[in-house]
């Protein structure tokens, strides 16, 4: 039943991007066959108004109809370029998550489920909703600490989000799997396991006390860096529904004009803001990932302060290096040290040839060096290189890609801030000073110590090794003697699985000859 109801709203969720206009606006000219005869009907059925609206417009009045789980969707497919391709993306990513505020009585209750105390126990003042979201909402609060009375922001899960957000979630896995089944080409696309990444990653976000943690751990890793900084959490009121944050004073990024009129100096924002991100990301391996302009405040210092830390990206020492090294190598046009460093990593398969990939790499950076340095995006290096690792069977990589969008929005903000930003100049500093620490003389020394630091670690091991090495080799020995056999309990699984993928295949194409009808019926 469940299958079933995931196919209606499934039908229902086409219907409204069918009506306003987000099929049509698809380079449908570009298909042949039975996809182009559903593009041109789509087209017929779009409301008027939608087809003098850009694509971005449209995406925003869609998304605004079928609710804050799809612009949850549309934010997290814009950090998949691989999947919906590099402009769709770019329209997804400026997606508002903007919704309607619920009742501050209601944010009270959520607030006294979660952390077990009233209101008035926990703040001595809590006022109405300054700002909204697909999955919480945020509320000025006032609280009496031994230091003095402060204000915070408070931030409250939105009443029965989860609920709304796991029955759509059911429509999205009911669409990835018929994709894999009907569509082969997509197969090497994983939209299944696209679809599980949401679900994770939307299961973080809706537990605020992770986020809590992010912003803790983002804190200790720049409490000693210039001019960066996120606001600091009162756990004692932060719970699975509730976080309790400093409140920030500032000015958001996205006020060009009030930034320089309280006499900020935009060009040194803009550096500050790309070298704060990279030394996040090659220094410490964990970066905020939502870094839009709304979400970036600006103090009377000039610190810029961080907030809304629900998705954050984590990147090992293995991608760090793989990062800096593209970077380093793209700026002294060191081709075949680029390419290197990807079979190095694996990303690569090793039945291509290092010299093929160079040359592909080449025709990639040659033309960036003929252009002036502050027209060069590093952001649309990275999409370009993204672009031909495909053709060499490099898989997707989710935290790559999840640095690739970052970067995007991040340099976005720069070049808004000052329009002649120098990318490369700025980024310098941080990924040479990385280079120098992490690939020099320091960094062989410290890779020995983890060499021998694993090596003592493996010998611990290694009576626990033999004895699971003899049991191994009794267990082949008794396979090669009786054959491999299931028992009954995974037979009993297979079967079911089987049987539940076919019950499936037939209640989706069940569900899609009665909205054929219903349709028909509407037009009659």
């Amino acid at each position: 039943m469940s299958s079933l109801s995931a196919g209606f709203r499934l039908i229902r969720a086409g219907w409204v991007l069918v009506r306003e206009g987000v099929v049509a606006a698809l380079p449908g000219d570009q298909l042949s066959g039975l996809p182009k005869l559903g593009w041109r009907v789509a087209t017929m059925f779009t409301r008027r108004r939608a087809l003098k609206q850009d694509r971005s417009d449209r995406l925003a009045h869609a998304v605004a109809r079928l609710g804050p789980s799809y612009v949850k969707l549309g934010q997290f497919l814009a950090t998949r370029p691989d999947v919906v391709g590099n402009d769709i993306a770019l329209e997804l990513a400026l997606l508002q998550d903007k919704m309607p505020t619920f009742p501050r009585a209601e944010a009270q209750a959520a607030i006294e489920a979660s952390l077990g105390r009233t209101t008035g126990d926990l703040y001595l003042e809590f006022g109405d909703a300054v700002a909204a979201a697909s999955i919480a909402q945020v509320h000025p609060a006032e609280i009496d600490y031994p230091q003095g009375r402060r204000k915070v922001a408070v931030k409250v899960i939105r009443p029965g989000v989860r609920r709304r957000f796991n029955q759509d979630l059911e429509s999205y896995f009911l669409a990835a799997r018929l994709q894999e089944r009907y569509i082969p080409s997509s197969r090497r696309l994983r939209p299944v396991q696209v679809t599980e990444t949401l679900a994770q990653t939307t299961r973080i976000e809706m537990d605020l006390r992770l986020e809590g943690a992010a912003l803790s751990e983002l804190g200790e890793n720049t409490k000693e860096d210039p001019g960066f900084r996120v606001p600091a959490v009162d756990w004692e009121r932060t719970g699975r529904d509730v976080l309790t944050m400093e409140w920030v004073d500032g000015i958001k990024m996205n006020d060009i004009a009030a930034l320089a009129a309280a006499g900020h100096d935009l060009r040194e924002i803009a550096a500050n803001l790309i070298q704060s991100f990279l030394r996040h990301t090659l220094r410490d391996g964990f970066f905020h990932a939502d870094m839009h302009p709304g979400n970036l405040f600006v103090e009377a210092d000039g610190t810029i302060v961080a907030v809304d830390l629900g998705i954050a990206g984590r990147l090992g020492k293995k991608e760090r290096r793989f990062l800096a090294e593209i970077l380093y190598g793209f700026i002294t046009r060191d081709y075949l040290r680029v390419a290197e460093v990807h079979f190095e990593a694996g990303y690569v398969p090793a039945k291509h040839d290092v010299a093929a990939f160079a040359q592909a790499i080449r025709a990639i950076g040659e033309p960036i060096h003929g252009q002036p340095a502050e027209t060069i995006s590093m952001a649309k290096l990275l999409t370009l290189l993204f672009e031909v690792t495909e053709l060499f069977d490099m898989q997707t990589r989710p935290e790559l890609i999840l640095l690739q969008k970052t970067m995007v929005v991040v340099e976005g903000v720069a070049r808004t801030l000052d329009p002649a930003f120098n990318m490369w100049k700025t980024a310098e500093p941080v990924v040479g000073g990385w280079i120098r620490d992490n690939l020099g003389p320091r960094g062989i020394l410290a890779d020995a110590r983890e060499g021998l630091h694993a090596l003592s670690a493996l010998a611990r091991q290694m009576p626990e090794i033999a004895q699971r090495s003899e049991r191994l080799s009794r267990e082949i020995d008794r396979m090669a003697e009786h054959g491999f056999r299931f028992d009954p309990e995974t037979a009993q699984a297979i079967g079911k699985a089987e049987a539940r993928h076919t019950r499936s295949g037939r209640v989706a194409l069940w569900v899609i000859a009665l909205s054929l009808l219903f349709i028909v019926w509407k037009l009659l």
